[in-house]
């Protein structure tokens, strides 16, 4: 796409998102994205009539009656629910056939459930169902693509902006692989990279808030909670307060992650992209292990810049997407 003096201007947010839903696919179903995209293809379209939906305002039982955007909805599931059984019993005849399926985490899952079931006799309640799986992959096939995508695009935002850390990054990353393909070793010496991940994070959070609920009455520091409470953290909103990060909260500055999380938040749970505790997201290190890499081989390969047509727009969509895509200019690196 490069023209003769080695540049193009495009956006980039439909690349990215291909980028994570194939890497997603391989790595949790051991097949290609061509095999799930018609599932991708389907959730973002659900999104889309979801978040429709909740922009409306709510009349009780609406949601089960036959409107256009709910028989849609419900032939979406359908369709998902079938892709999903298919990717599934491929699966379940490999294992039944002993043949091996642990380089990937579907595999890994139906292995580990048949241990399970087979240990305690087919007993009722053990181990997962056919639905329990389908809801699992669902979850891996969304939120797989998801945060990782919207990691990496607005990282590219930020960085087209602010030219200075681009150049630091791809400094330590010619340093650490030069122009050799990205290794497991070199990615967890990324200090500037890392440094620059956290802090998109922080102010774009692929999830803008969490819900939790209390199973028993307790006490949040000063704060009463009765049992079946419903409580909302805002996280965009911590990671901008200014009370907690100081005077510069709201501007890119990586250099505060330079000791790391720990010394950046002075001990507190002020810095959640992914959760906190012991729900916090199994994928956390599988998906900032992807954004390095991605990034280093963008990286390695070209600079780029924000192009003139670039509007920046921020929308809640269950993730954070930029609204009008992502318009950058890429520039071929020479080394």
């Amino acid at each position: 796409m490069l023209s003769s003096n080695g540049s193009c201007e495009i956006d980039v947010w439909p690349f990215l998102q291909n980028l994570a839903s194939d890497v997603i696919s391989r790595a949790a179903f051991g097949s290609s994205y061509e095999e799930g995209i018609r599932i991708f293809e389907l959730q973002k379209e659900q999104l889309k009539l979801t978040m429709e939906v909740i922009t409306k305002i709510y009349i009780p039982g609406w949601r089960f009656l036959p409107t256009p955007i709910n028989r849609r909805m419900k032939k979406i599931d359908r369709l998902i629910k079938a892709s999903l059984k298919d990717i599934i019993n491929k699966k379940e005849k490999a294992l039944k056939a002993g043949e091996t399926s642990k380089d990937d985490l579907l595999g890994i899952l139906l292995e580990s459930n048949h241990k399970e079931i087979e240990e305690h006799g087919n007993k009722k309640n053990i181990g997962m169902s056919l639905e329990d799986v389908i809801d699992e992959c669902k979850l891996f096939y969304f939120a797989g693509q998801e945060t990782t995508s919207v990691l990496l695009v607005w990282t590219m935002v930020l960085l087209s902006k602010h030219s200075y850390w681009q150049e630091r990054a791809r400094e330590e990353v010619l340093q650490v692989f030069g122009t050799q393909k990205p290794h497991l070793d070199g990615l967890n010496r990324l200090k500037i990279v890392s440094m620059i991940l956290y802090e998109v994070l922080r102010l774009y959070p692929p999830v803008l808030g969490l819900t939790r609920s209390t199973d028993k009455d307790m006490k949040l520091g000063e704060i009463t909670l009765p049992e079946g409470v419903h409580i909302f953290m805002p996280i965009v909103f911590v990671h901008h307060d200014f009370g907690l990060w100081g005077d510069d909260a709201k501007r890119f500055n990586p250099e505060r992650f330079s000791e790391g999380i720990f010394k950046a938040t002075n001990g507190k749970a002020s810095f959640f992209p992914f959760g906190w505790g012991p729900r916090i997201c199994i994928g956390q290190n599988f998906s900032l292990m992807e954004a390095k890499l991605a990034l280093s081989l963008i990286l390695q390969h070209f600079s780029f810049e924000l192009s003139p047509s670039y509007a920046h727009a921020p929308m809640a969509m269950a993730t954070l997407h930029p609204q009008h895509g992502a318009h950058i200019i890429l520039r071929k690196v020479k080394i």
